[in-house]
C-alpha cells in the first residue's frame, strides 16, 4: 500500500499582514512566494497609525517589520497604493531597516519625497514613479496598478500575478462615478480581471457595517457651494490635509462667490504643492498666506485649514482657542468640519466645537449636512466589486476585528465560496488550493517617541501611563561608612495630593531603621526597603501606590 503523498507547500503564494488586519491604520501587507526558509517577499504599503490617549507622548505608531527586515535580501520591493499616511507614512521611519526600492504613482511620490527630505533620505531611497494602469515585474510578481476612486489623487488597486495564482489587493477605494479629480475607477479593467479569473480579493473593510452606497464627492461639492454662497461672513473649512478633491471643491466655491482663499497649515500647503506638480489644482488660482487673513473683508474670505481631527497644534484648534498668531474668527463666522471624526478623536474634536461655540461662531458638521463623504465602500459597493471580480476567496483587510468578520460574512452571503480572516502576524496561504493559515510570526507595534523609535509594549509610554495615574516619589538618602544617615532623607513628589510628604518621610525613616546594618551595605536592599515602605504608606493614606525611585549615596 502506497503512503499518502504529502502536499508540497514550498511554492505557495502567501500573505503576511504586519499591520492593517485588526486595526484601521498602520497598513503593511507582505506577499511571499517560495519555500518558508527562502521566500521572496513583496511589501504592499507601509503606513502609520496615530497614537491614542492611552499612550502619552506618542503621536505615531508604526508596524514592527523586523521579520521582513531580517530577510531583506529577499525583499524585491515596496509598492505603495496611494499617498495617505496610513499607507506610506512609515516609509521614512522604517526604510533604513528594509533598504528596498519603492514603487508608487506620481502624487504619492511627491508626498513621499517631502517625508524623505525631512528624514535626510531623499538621496538614498530608490523611488520608481509609475502611472495608474502601469504594469511592472518584481521577482516572481507581475504587477499592475489599477485605477480606483478614493479620497486622494491616484489611488490604485494592485493586481498581483504569480505562477501560483492571481490576487487583487484593493487598497482603499469606493465606487464614485462622478469624482471631482482624476481618471476615476477603471471599471472595464476590473471586469476584465474577473473575466480572466481571479483567485483572491484582499479587500478594504472600513465601511462594511454601512448599508447602501457612499455619496459622491460631487454631491459634497454641491453642498459646500450652497453653504458658502449663503454665508454672510467669513467661512473656514477644515478637512484632511491630503483631501485634494475636497480642497478643489472648496476653492471652486470660493471663486464662484468672489472669495479669496487663505491656507493655514503646513501639511495642507505641502499637499497643494504636490498636487500642482502632478497637474491638479492648476486652475485653482493663487492662494494667500495666513498673514493676509486680517486684511480681507469678512465676506471675501474662505479659509482652508488643518485640524479636523482635533489635533491640538493644528490651525483650527489654535483659532478656536483664540491663540492663532494671524487668524481670528468673530461672532457670525462659519466653520465647516468637512470630515468624519475618526474613532478615538471624539473628545478632541468636541473640545474644538465647544471652544468655537464660546466665541459665538457657527459650526456645520457632517451630522447636519452633506459636507463629507467617506472614501471607503459601503455594502452595495462591495457587492458590485464582488460581481465584477468573482473571486474564489475573499480576505478582508483594513479594519478592526468586527469589520473583518462583518466583511467575511457579507462576502459569504454574496456567494463567495471561501473567506479567510488573518490577523497581523499570520501567514496565510492564498493559492494554489484552499486558503488557510499555515504559520505565524512576530508582528507588533513600534512607537515614534520624539525623534526615536521605541518599543510599544515595554517602552516609555507604558511607564508614562502609570505615572499619569499614580504620580512619582523621588527619594535621596546618604549613608556614611558606619551605615548611618549622613543628613536628612530628601523626598520630592510629583502628581500626588498635597500633604503626604511627612507621612512618606516617616515611612522611609522607619524602613531604614528596621534594616539591619549588615544589609545596609547593599544599595539595592536599602532602596527596595524604602520603596516598599513608601508605596505601602501611600496606599494606606491615599489608596494608590505611586512610582518610587530611590537613590542611595555613599559619603
Amino acid at each position: 500500500m502506497n503512503a499518502k503523498k504529502k502536499f508540497d507547500h514550498s511554492n505557495d503564494l502567501v500573505l503576511l499582514p504586519l499591520g492593517g488586519t485588526g486595526e484601521i491604520g498602520m497598513n503593511c501587507y507582505c506577499y511571499g512566494v517560495g519555500p518558508a526558509d527562502d521566500r521572496q517577499w513583496l511589501m504592499v504599503d507601509l503606513g502609520v497609525k496615530f497614537g491614542e490617549a492611552t499612550d502619552p507622548g506618542i503621536d505615531v505608531v508604526l508596524p514592527d517589520v523586523s521579520f521582513i527586515a531580517g530577510d531583506r535580501r529577499n525583499l524585491v520591493g515596496l509598492v505603495l497604493t496611494h499617498a495617505h499616511e496610513d499607507h506610506l507614512g512609515a516609509v521614512a521611519w522604517l526604510w533604513p531597516q528594509l533598504r528596498c526600492p519603492v514603487y508608487c504613482t506620481p502624487f504619492a511620490a511627491q508626498i513621499l519625497n517631502l517625508k524623505l527630505k525631512e528624514a535626510g533620505l531623499d538621496e538614498e531611497v530608490e523611488v520608481h514613479v509609475l502611472a495608474q494602469g502601469s504594469r511592472f515585474s518584481l521577482g516572481p510578481f507581475d504587477l499592475e496598478f489599477v485605477a480606483v476612486t478614493h479620497s486622494i489623487p491616484e489611488p490604485t488597486a494592485l493586481l498581483i500575478e504569480t505562477r501560483q495564482g492571481k490576487v487583487l489587493h484593493s487598497g482603499d477605494w469606493k465606487i464614485d462615478r462622478t469624482p471631482v479629480l482624476g481618471v476615476g475607477m477603471d471599471e472595464k479593467r476590473l471586469r476584465d480581471i474577473g473575466e480572466a479569473g481571479l483567485d483572491v480579493l484582499v479587500c478594504d473593510s472600513t465601511n462594511v457595517l454601512r448599508e447602501g452606497h457612499s455619496p459622491s464627492e460631487a454631491d459634497v461639492a454641491a453642498t459646500i457651494m450652497d453653504i458658502v454662497r449663503q454665508a454672510p461672513a467669513r467661512v473656514a473649512i477644515t478637512t484632511f490635509a491630503s483631501h485634494v478633491d475636497r480642497i478643489s471643491s472648496a476653492v471652486k466655491a470660493a471663486r464662484a462667490t468672489g472669495r479669496e482663499v487663505v491656507i493655514a497649515g503646513r501639511a495642507m500647503r505641502n499637499t497643494i504643492e504636490a498636487a500642482r506638480v502632478c497637474g491638479y489644482l492648476r486652475e485653482a488660482g493663487e492662494f494667500l498666506d495666513e498673514e493676509e487673513f486680517g486684511y480681507l473683508p469678512p465676506d471675501k474670505i474662505l479659509l482652508l485649514c488643518t485640524g479636523s481631527q482635533g489635533e491640538p497644534r493644528a490651525a483650527i484648534a489654535r483659532i478656536a482657542e483664540d491663540q492663532h498668531p494671524h487668524i481670528s474668527l468673530e461672532p457670525g463666522d462659519l466653520v465647516i468640519f468637512s470630515s468624519k471624526t475618526i474613532p478615538g478623536n471624539e473628545k478632541e474634536v468636541s473640545r474644538i466645537h465647544n471652544n468655537l461655540a464660546r466665541l459665538d461662531i457657527d459650526i456645520v458638521t457632517s451630522d447636519e449636512a452633506l459636507v463629507h463623504t467617506s472614501g471607503h465602500p459601503r455594502q452595495e459597493e462591495l457587492r458590485t466589486l464582488y460581481d465584477w471580480l468573482r473571486p474564489r476567496v475573499l480576505v478582508p483587510m483594513h479594519g478592526e476585528p468586527r469589520h473583518l468578520r462583518a466583511q467575511a460574512k457579507f462576502a459569504a452571503s454574496c456567494g463567495i465560496a471561501e473567506t479567510l480572516i488573518p490577523r497581523d502576524g499570520h501567514i496565510a496561504k492564498l493559492c494554489p488550493g484552499p486558503a488557510r493559515i499555515v504559520d505565524e510570526t512576530h508582528a507588533g507595534r513600534l512607537h515614534v517617541d520624539g525623534r526615536l523609535i521605541v518599543p510599544a509594549e515595554d517602552g516609555p509610554a507604558k511607564q508614562r501611563r502609570k505615572l499619569s495615574f499614580v504620580g512619582i516619589v523621588l527619594v535621596s538618602i546618604a549613608l556614611d561608612d558606619k551605615q548611618q544617615l549622613a543628613g536628612e532623607i530628601k523626598l520630592i513628589t510629583d502628581g500626588l495630593p498635597a500633604g503626604l510628604d511627612d507621612e512618606l518621610l516617616d515611612a522611609a525613616d522607619q524602613a531604614l531603621s528596621s534594616t539591619p546594618k549588615p544589609r545596609r551595605k547593599d544599595d539595592e536592599q536599602v532602596a527596595e526597603a524604602i520603596r516598599t515602605a513608601i508605596r505601602r504608606a501611600a496606599d494606606t493614606i491615599w489608596g494608590k501606590k505611586p512610582v518610587v525611585k530611590v537613590a542611595v549615596l555613599r559619603v
